[in-house]
């Protein structure tokens, strides 16, 4: 089978396409014949050898990626037969890979309609999204600013905000990202690279002011969107692809009765399989569609690079 293995620390080119036999199914364990393996932003900092947060640097050589779908090819010991030919997701270690075997406990069943890579794509991506927006409840007089609104988890939130009726800004990198963001329903899209950006919110909402960021950009953007909070306002931090997390103090929560809540770790999410259960049933019913960036396995390097350069839009996904 082929795989792309990473053998050294470093920039995206590190990153190898090679040949590997195929893995074999342990007891209580299942093969899957991949059909869509996701890309997260934590593995391009692990291929640079950081830790983050509680993942260490992998010991290298290592194939990375850590979710797929796709089909069950074989089954070992201890498992029933009939999940042969099976469509599932599955959490693996070596995701970029044709093959992968998996924890026959960490499968969940891809219902019928939804494409592996929509699978993919909704998966923990779909769930951290629908955590995000229980702990915001939000409500139609609310103003909710996404960052990195054509990203995984933005796009999947500008499209279940305005659903809801809540006023959605939504600001991106770059004017055609924006363009995107517009045509999911935002209220208003503005590129954040342009240095007036908040002016251009202001301006738009007309002395409304926001009330809920979801930040998962971090850095001096991330701090612009605090700014724009009004009192009372809150924001959830889920990341920060600028490298740097929002810079916030005490002051800012006590002088402006601002609320600020960490909600990276699934566990502070709400139940973690009931959330990608009910990601993967937005998707079968069309209400959440994800945007996707599609590359194939053998172009590992360039999605990684493209992810880093954050030119692509919505979830990254490898497909064998």
């Amino acid at each position: 089978m082929r795989v792309v293995r990473l053998h050294a620390y470093g920039e995206a080119e590190e990153l190898r396409l090679e040949h590997a036999p195929d893995p074999a199914p342990g007891e209580g364990q299942v093969l899957i014949d991949v059909e869509a393996a996701g890309v997260h932003v934590i593995e391009t900092r692990l291929r640079r050898g950081g830790a983050v947060g509680p993942h260490e640097p992998p010991r290298l050589p290592v194939v990375l990626g850590g979710e797929v779908a796709g089909v069950v090819a074989a089954v070992g010991d201890g498992v029933a037969g009939d999940w042969v030919g099976r469509r599932v997701l599955a959490d693996v270690n070596g995701g970029y890979a044709e093959r992968a075997v998996a924890d026959v406990g960490s499968l969940r069943a891809v219902p019928d309609g939804v494409g592996s890579a929509v699978a993919v794509a909704m998966d923990s991506t779909g769930a951290t999204t629908l955590g995000l927006l229980d702990q915001a409840a939000l409500t139609p007089g609310d103003v909710l600013l996404v960052l990195s609104a054509a990203g995984g988890i933005g796009g999947l939130a500008v499209q279940a905000a305005v659903r809801a009726g809540v006023t959605v800004v939504g600001a991106a990198g770059g004017p055609e990202k924006a363009a995107r963001v517009s045509a999911l329903g935002a209220a208003f899209a503005v590129d954040y690279r342009d240095p007036g950006w908040t002016d251009r919110v202001r301006a738009a909402l007309g002395g409304r002011r926001v009330s809920v960021v979801f930040d998962g950009v971090g850095g001096t953007t991330g701090r612009q969107a605090l700014e724009l909070l009004g009192p009372g306002g809150r924001i959830l931090l889920y990341g920060w692809s600028s490298g740097e997390p929002t810079r916030l103090d005490t002051a800012d929560l006590i002088e402006r009765q601002l609320g600020a809540t960490w909600a990276l770790n699934p566990r502070m999410l709400g139940n973690w399989a009931e959330l990608r259960a009910r990601a993967l049933r937005e998707a079968a019913a069309d209400r959440l569609v994800p945007l996707i960036s599609r590359f194939p396995l053998e172009q590992a390097a360039r999605a990684h690079a493209a992810l880093e350069e954050r030119t692509v839009q919505g979830k990254v996904v490898l497909l064998p």
